[in-house]
């Protein structure tokens, strides 16, 4: 049996965190005294994982002395995260691959959920979003994306704008698992997009693609545990409060 592989995208510098992100990579900012970063190599570590691997960019060398292999996006000032995953294609051609976002925070539990996940695409999501989402934003629709599952927990519908509250069922993490035959799918699919589109192709739109394009099941798992997207300055404190 294949083992699974940790793999963190931490490419970009996060730029709406300001001077925080003058002179480290986003993945460095600490909540209550420790690098993002570490938490998620922590989550993953404690859940069995025993490799784990990193996406630099930016200032990729202060990154050099977490993780256990780094793959480097030379062309991360122009691209998205979708790209950031493709420099790690050798290992999703040949292993299962747990995927994070640098800039979450979330425990064990999360990772258990996809570990135990016998899906080829698989991701964790928030059913209880708007708590976070309000104590994020003075509107929660205004940053907040569609997301509905079946019944049996196949997505089907990510990433658009909700009109209403009704169009979300919860919040994608940033938290994913993929296969070698996941990861497959992942490339037919990117090939159909066009050229000029790909370095700014979305994880979410990517997923809404698989599903649209492919007809192939991304299958969703509710998490009920902290977690926390740090995307702005005040995300920070929220943050610290969650996690302290």
């Amino acid at each position: 049996m294949q083992s699974v592989l940790g793999l963190i995208l931490a490419a970009g510098r996060g730029s709406r965190m300001g001077e925080i992100t003058a002179t480290q990579p986003k993945g460095l900012i600490s909540v209550n005294g420790k690098p993002l970063i570490d938490w998620q190599i922590d989550a993953m570590r404690s859940a069995g994982i025993g490799t784990v691997g990193i996406v630099t960019g930016y200032m990729s060398e202060l990154l050099q002395s977490r993780g256990d292999e780094h793959f480097r996006n030379d062309k991360w000032e122009a691209t998205s995260m979708v790209e950031s995953l493709r420099c790690a294609s050798a290992w999703l051609n040949s292993n299962g691959c747990i995927i994070s976002y640098s800039d979450i925070i979330y425990d064990r539990t999360a990772v258990d959920l996809l570990l135990n996940s016998k899906a080829d695409i698989a991701i964790t999501y928030d059913p209880n979003w708007h708590q976070l989402w309000s104590a994020r934003f003075k509107d929660p629709l205004s940053d907040a994306e569609t997301f509905r599952v079946s019944t049996s927990g196949i997505l089907l519908e990510i990433g658009g704008v909700p009109k209403s509250i009704d169009e979300i069922q919860g919040q994608y993490m940033g938290l994913l698992r993929i296969t070698p035959r996941g990861w497959h799918v992942v490339e037919e699919v990117i090939s159909q997009v066009a050229l000029s589109r790909r370095p700014d192709l979305h994880m979410t739109s990517l997923l809404e693609l698989i599903v649209e394009l492919a007809g192939f099941p991304i299958y969703c798992y509710p998490y009920i545990g902290l977690w926390a997207e740090l995307d702005s300055i005040s995300d920070i404190a929220i943050a610290n409060h969650l996690f302290s």
